[in-house]
């Protein structure tokens, strides 16, 4: 599954771009020259980006080709990105601790396949500053589907917590260009929590902002401080969100139970 997620992250936006290049050009009555082009998740197979070799079955093994290859294309010796191991290997690692958390059941599906989703959303918000409604859109409609028996909260939770997760950056979009007339996020990200209000419920979408905003808070004052860039360079938060997200799903009650517990909240 962490190969099939580098392969969404690297063509979902390629694919996006041709659509977009494909209208634009029929808007305007143009030739598109992506028209006669075939891309999808599935065409043309895997291949090297540098000799465009075809990548063998027995090459494309996750996380054991690489090494057996030493990071290097078979046919002409480049270098292979380092990142398609991680995403392989964390994706695993993540899966497990899923595993080892819920039974076997519908509730390990369905947080497996929420794994998977942010996993993705959060390569390609990390590559392009994008959070693509191909995926976002179906996440939201799935955990509203798995809340219909109550999996992981009611299905009157999950309802509230799309819309309370929607308009609650909805508003600080707003207000924000309001007072700066800078556009501070994207739609993206409304509909990205969104979705996690509607898997984790309405309950969860404060400690979800709190976490979120903490750890890009931090990531952004490292990145300031490290490679010395200046505010005004945008940072996807998309990641960060979909970390809180994540965390929420396995810990989210036992974080909340050890918040009112420190603060004389709860017997």
């Amino acid at each position: 599954m962490g190969s099939f997620l580098n392969v969404v992250a690297y063509r979902l936006p390629q694919i996006m771009e041709h659509q977009w290049r494909r209208e634009c050009c029929e808007l305007l009555e143009l030739e598109s020259e992506t028209s006669r082009e075939t891309l999808s998740l599935a065409a043309p197979n895997s291949h090297c980006p540098h000799c465009k070799a075809p990548i063998k079955p027995w090459h494309n093994i996750p996380v054991l080709s690489y090494l057996l290859l030493k990071g290097k294309c078979a046919n002409c010796n480049t270098g292979i990105s380092l990142r398609y191991p991680i995403v392989e290997l964390f994706t695993g690692l993540l899966t497990l601790a899923l595993v080892t958390t819920f039974d076997a059941s519908i509730a390990l599906l369905g947080a497996m396949l929420f794994t998977w989703a942010l996993i993705a959303l959060t390569l390609i918000d990390l590559d392009h500053k994008l959070l693509p409604d191909d995926i976002t859109l179906p996440l939201l409609w799935l955990g509203i589907l798995f809340n219909l028996g109550s999996t992981y909260v009611s299905l009157t939770d999950a309802v509230l917590g799309a819309m309370l997760g929607y308009l609650s950056l909805w508003s600080v979009y707003w207000l924000f260009k309001l007072v700066t007339g800078k556009e501070g996020m994207g739609y993206g990200d409304f509909k990205l929590l969104a979705a996690l209000g509607a898997w984790l419920g309405w309950q969860a979408i404060p400690m979800i902002i709190l976490l979120s905003s903490l750890v890009g808070a931090i990531c952004g004052i490292a990145l300031m401080v490290i490679k010395q860039r200046g505010r005004d360079v945008a940072i996807p938060f998309g990641p960060y969100l979909a970390m809180a997200g994540w965390i929420s799903l396995l810990w989210g009650e036992r974080i909340m139970h050890l918040y009112m517990g420190t603060v004389g909240l709860q017997p």
